[in-house]
């Protein structure tokens, strides 16, 4: 499972940029853009950390995090702000912040800080790469994500990545249906006559743009089964 993380800024070009960065490097995102909202997300939701600004509409971060320490102790939380000065990020620390960044920053400090909380924390941090290319697609199996181009990646559940794993290990030969099905659904009681198979096969070609007529990810050999359509 990927690390969820909970996003509180006020300013959406800068959130738009965190989650961005954030989603990169294959994290959970929940986001949320003024006071009010942030509070309830920060209290209500199930999030493993808090990136958290102080300055936004309708109240002080700092007071998020109070009622977080009350509420939550043992959540993580990062301030992110521009207020940079010593008696700041020593309030911010001593409120229970677990790390204070200032903005501006990079992009490889906020992914370390936010990995540094994580491991300190014991929670889950962002699973490593598994990568397999299939068809020109990069297909991040640890992280359950598909990248089709330079936008952002598509999701996919674990029994499709489990079907995309088996069809790359046997990226030479045609996979029988019946295998596939044995592989996917052992000792599940599905039955091998519901086309469990081709569902999931067409699921995955409609989630990666994949056109069974013209197909450049996954063919159909009518009769047996399915191979990559590189093979």
């Amino acid at each position: 499972m990927r690390a969820h993380i909970l996003v509180v800024e006020d300013d959406p070009a800068i959130r738009s940029g965190i989650v961005e960065i954030l989603d990169l490097s294959g994290f959970q995102i929940s986001q949320a853009g003024d006071f009010p909202s942030g509070r309830r997300a920060a209290l209500g939701m199930d999030v493993d950390l808090v990136l958290l600004d102080l300055v936004m509409p309708g109240g002080d971060g700092l007071d998020i995090l109070a009622a977080l320490r009350q509420a939550r102790p043992a959540l993580p939380v990062i301030i992110l702000t521009a207020r940079g000065a010593e008696h700041d990020r020593v309030k911010g620390l001593k409120g229970g912040a677990d790390d204070y960044v200032v903005k501006p920053f990079g992009a490889d400090e906020l992914v370390a800080r936010v990995e540094a909380v994580l491991r300190r924390s014991g929670a889950k941090a962002a699973p490593a790469p598994e990568l397999i290319t299939l068809g020109g697609i990069e297909v991040d199996l640890g992280r359950r994500q598909a990248r089709t181009g330079a936008g952002p990646g598509v999701e996919l559940t674990e029994q499709e990545c489990d079907l995309l794993k088996l069809l790359s290990e046997r990226r030479d030969r045609v996979v029988p249906r019946e295998e596939l099905h044995s592989l996917l659904w052992k000792n599940q009681g599905v039955d091998l006559n519901s086309r469990a198979v081709d569902m999931l096969v067409a699921r995955v070609r409609e989630k990666l743009g994949d056109d069974a007529r013209h197909p450049k990810l996954i063919a159909t050999v009518r009769g047996l089964g399915y191979r990559l359509a590189e093979a």
